[in-house]
C-alpha cells in the first residue's frame, strides 16, 4: 500500500435513537443513526402488514377469478 493516501481507520461509536451504542471501525469518529438492529420491526419481530384501504381485497376481487382455458 502506498503511504500517505488512505484515511484513518480508527475505532468509533455508533449511537441509535433507541440508546444501543456498538464500538466499530470507521473513518468517521462518531456516528449517529435513527434505527439499528435492536429496535428496528423487522429484526425485532414487531413488524405488522397494513392493509390500507382494501388492496388485497380490491386485488383478489379483480384478480382473484381464474377462468379455465380451454383446449384447441
Amino acid at each position: 500500500m502506498k503511504a500517505d493516501i488512505h484515511p484513518n481507520y480508527t475505532a468509533t461509536k455508533l449511537h441509535c435513537a433507541c440508546g444501543f451504542e456498538i464500538e466499530n471501525r470507521s473513518t468517521k469518529e462518531n456516528i449517529s443513526v435513527e434505527i439499528c438492529s435492536q429496535c428496528h420491526p423487522f429484526y425485532t419481530g414487531k413488524q405488522k402488514l397494513v392493509d390500507t384501504a382494501g388492496r388485497i381485497e380490491k386485488f383478489k376481487r379483480r384478480y382473484g377469478k381464474v377462468t379455465a382455458k380451454t383446449k384447441a
